[in-house]
């Protein structure tokens, strides 16, 4: 069934509810400020659509941490509602609570037209997919909308349950189309040859992501911490890099399932003997005694970007070091040069690695930088999220 996007939505007149992923950082020290906004920027033309397309009140929805369903202060998104009106030059108002009956009063006022429900996880139903707190919230919109995809993973209230509420009157928003037609073209006869670099610090947090990779693409280059258990497994020494017996069986099974010599594994590191030491090059495969790789080594990049500058599908997930320690940051970088001259359809997805091509200054170079996290993974092992699912079906 396919996903009806709000560019196919009559909204003129209609009271729209929507649900958004505002899920930023905030700063530890009062007054609490977000310290990156870039999920709050990436709704914002969804948003300003449903204005355009001639809405008479938006509500929107979103959580913001894991307030475990108290009310906690910490967790307001009060930051969020005013960086809203201060990006979309107009009066946001923030409700005391998701579900007060102070909330039909400010829809029924005629000059009010942006409303932001305060953290819907301040209710305990949200996260149990609660029907009863669907209905209420339902209550407020003539048409629904989700652009959330970053929780679409999620069966809560606001995401799955409230969409049998709203049949045939329920749409993605511009973000979620596009999340889901970006990560569908990895997944649907993705141009060849098709190129994955798998970063990050565990095998068995992407173990099912490594899975499907390797049926789809021709070349699966293994970065970062993940690297080491795959060269212990093949007989290297990796020092005191990070590596559990866990990540080795698990990576000695991958190794054994790729009968294409698929896996690619680094040549060489850049090591210390903590995470604050030292760097000094490691020219071979094993890492002595006492030290830890921490980035991939020159050759490693130079033979990484052999294979991208090659690829016409390139997709991304996790750094090839400790980008965060500039020391260590070389090879994650050298990753998002390579991959944002390349001409390829790319994708990068998963906060850290989303972080260093943010960083790197390319952003704007790759095909999409997705939003979504643990959705982004969670969509390209299953193909489908319970949220989107919901949304399609009206279920």
């Amino acid at each position: 069934m396919q996903l009806k996007s709000i560019q196919d939505a009559d909204l003129k007149g209609k009271r729209v509810i929507a649900r958004f992923d505002f899920n930023v950082p905030l700063t530890k020290t009062e007054p609490r400020k977000i310290s990156d906004t870039s999920r709050i920027d990436q709704a914002i033309p969804t948003i300003r659509l449903i204005l355009e397309k001639g809405a008479s009140k938006l509500v929107m929805i979103s959580h913001l941490g894991r307030p475990d369903g108290q009310v906690n202060p910490k967790y307001s998104l009060e930051p969020v509602a005013e960086y809203l009106a201060e990006k979309l030059g107009s009066d946001v108002i923030l409700s005391e609570s998701a579900v007060d009956n102070g909330v039909k009063n400010l829809l029924h006022l005629p000059e009010t037209k942006l409303v932001l429900l305060e953290n819907i996880r301040f209710i305990p139903g949200e996260e149990k997919n609660d029907m009863e707190l669907a209905e209420k919230i339902a209550q407020y919109g003539d048409v629904y909308i989700n652009d959330a995809f970053g929780a679409a993973h999620r069966k809560h209230s606001s995401t799955h349950a409230i969409n049998a509420f709203f049949k045939n009157r329920a749409y993605a928003g511009l973000l979620m189309k596009k999340e889901i037609d970006s990560l569908s073209s990895l997944l649907e006869k993705p141009a060849k040859p098709f190129v994955a670099v798998i970063g990050g610090a565990k095998v068995s947090d992407k173990i099912k992501t490594i899975e499907k990779m390797m049926v789809l693409v021709d070349t699966l280059l293994i970065g970062g911490a993940m690297a080491y258990p795959f060269l212990k497994a093949k007989g290297a020494t990796v020092g005191k890099s990070l590596c559990s017996d866990e990540d080795v069986a698990l990576a000695k099974q991958l190794l054994a399932a790729d009968k294409g010599g698929k896996i690619q594994l680094p040549k060489d590191h850049v090591v210390a003997d903590s995470l604050e030491g030292t760097p000094a090059p490691c020219p071979g495969v094993s890492i002595p005694e006492g030290q830890m790789g921490l980035d991939i080594g020159p050759l490693t990049i130079e033979a990484y970007g052999a294979h991208i500058k090659t690829a016409k599908t390139i997709f991304w997930n996790g750094p090839m070091g400790l980008f965060e320690n500039k020391n260590f940051a070389k090879g994650t970088m050298s990753m998002a040069h390579t991959i944002a001259a390349t001409k390829a359809f790319s994708v990068v997805g998963g906060g850290d690695s989303v972080a260093a091509v943010q960083e790197s200054g390319e952003a704007d170079k790759f095909s999409h930088v997705s939003t979504g996290g643990g959705a982004s993974l969670e969509y390209i092992e299953k193909g489908e999220l319970p949220g989107v699912q919901a949304l399609k079906m009206g279920v």
